[in-house]
């Protein structure tokens, strides 16, 4: 019989139940047989008259590290291990066109704990297969957070050689050192920086649970395997003078991308008041040179501007992330720029933001909110009950006033 290997997958996670868990989702009707051989566990899946009748079986064959952790110095040997360390050596040699990218792979590499490969026993009948095969690879790729080694002839490639794809599929690298990302995500799981302990603290399980509440009361799906977010104790909020002063240059930049300024203008309004240090090099790239591009991916900051103002507490609610925000519907008093006001009175005069519980409560529920909108994307469903653009951005200011991963703002990524 002919062996088709579709992929092999890398995650953080330990995830072999959750591997079985997508397989009856994607195969409600299939059988599933797991054995153990040569150290790797395998779960064989048949389906009569569906999308397998052409072929004997789909093999999955899994493996994880004997120790899980999040870093490769001093890993334990095992075969694994020992295979994360030579793919680290691999892909440090790669001469890559993003270097960023690469060193965040690296990173990325070191926190992978498990890995299992796809395969087809037998003759694939494309037109009868890819449906399915390609909604198994995409939600494994997805709710895993997964790291993808592909050759070129697989129906998900993306390259002429050998590469490496993220959880939307999209190219991290390959052989010659091609990238078409901006940014990597590197999600590590609490537990690994509590001492080895594996328990959550409360405010982490209320606050998991109060959102997946929200989104099953709104017929929202949600994603039960993501991973709660930090707890408070390990979280430090920006301070009100801190989130002033970002609201207060995203507000002159959004003018200039509204075009109710020009950047020389803007540029010399924050000088005027001190306040140009403050703005962050790919602002101070846009003002520099204001083009049509880069006006439009500006304007999405009124929603930074929104979730800031609520934090401020100068909007008594966010309203839901079906519809865009309207700025308008904050009083003028309240706004920091306009009318001739000097701003710093406003930095000045924020004294208290909201509490850490509110703030982290609405993080982790717009956390939810984004993967619902990228699990949409990658299954290309129509999502009506959220706009992915407001929650992509609220998520992204909201992740700055937690201190994600300890990143700016130009650096905040949205991971999911």
């Amino acid at each position: 019989m002919k062996n088709n290997i579709i992929c092999t997958i890398y995650s953080h996670y330990t995830s072999q139940d959750v591997i079985i868990e997508i397989l009856k989702e994607v195969y409600p009707a299939g059988k599933i047989n797991t054995y153990e051989r040569n150290q790797l566990e395998y779960m064989e899946l048949t389906e009569e008259n569906e999308l397998l009748k052409n072929t004997s079986k789909l093999i999955i064959s899994y493996r994880e590290r004997m120790e899980p952790s999040y870093e490769l110095i001093q890993a334990d040997s095992s075969p694994l291990s020992e295979n994360l360390k030579g793919m680290y050596g691999f892909v440090s040699s790669l001469e890559s066109k993003n270097k960023k990218i690469k060193e965040l792979f690296l990173k990325k590499i070191a926190t992978l704990n498990s890995e299992f490969s796809i395969s087809l026993e037998g003759n694939i009948e494309k037109e009868e297969n890819m449906e399915k095969l390609q909604r198994l690879t995409e939600k494994f790729a997805l709710e895993l957070d997964a790291v993808l080694f592909v050759s070129p002839d697989s129906f998900i490639s993306k390259s002429k050689t050998q590469h490496f794809l993220n959880k939307n599929l999209d190219l991290i690298i390959d052989i010659e050192g091609n990238c078409s990302i901006d940014t990597l995500e590197i999600v590590i799981e609490s537990k690994y920086f509590d001492n080895g302990s594996n328990q959550l603290t409360e405010d982490q399980i209320r606050r998991k649970e109060k959102s997946e509440k929200i989104l099953k009361g709104k017929n929202i799906k949600f994603n039960p395997h993501l991973p709660c977010i930090e707890s408070e104790k390990d979280t430090i909020i920006r301070n009100p003078k801190e989130i002033a002063r970002r609201v207060v240059v995203l507000a002159v930049t959004n003018f200039v991308a509204f075009d109710s300024l020009t950047g020389e203008k803007a540029i010399d309004y924050l000088k005027n008041y001190n306040l140009w240090d403050f703005a962050t090099p790919m602002e101070r790239e846009f003002l520099l040179n204001p083009i049509p591009k880069r006006k439009q991916e500006e304007t999405w900051k009124c929603e930074c501007i929104w979730v800031l103002m609520w934090a401020l507490k100068k909007i008594d609610a966010m309203n839901f992330p079906s519809d865009m925000c309207n700025l308008n519907d904050i009083s003028p008093e309240d706004y920091p720029v306009g009318g001739g006001k000097d701003p710093n009175d406003f930095i000045n005069s924020m004294k208290a933001s909201r509490t850490k519980e509110e703030i982290m409560d609405m993080n982790d529920l717009y956390y939810r909110f984004d993967w619902a909108c990228v699990d949409a994307r990658i299954q290309k469903k129509e999502l009506k009950e959220l706009h992915s653009g407001v929650v992509y951005e609220r998520h992204y200011a909201l992740n700055w006033l937690v201190n994600y991963m300890r990143q700016e703002w130009d650096e905040i990524t949205c991971d999911t």
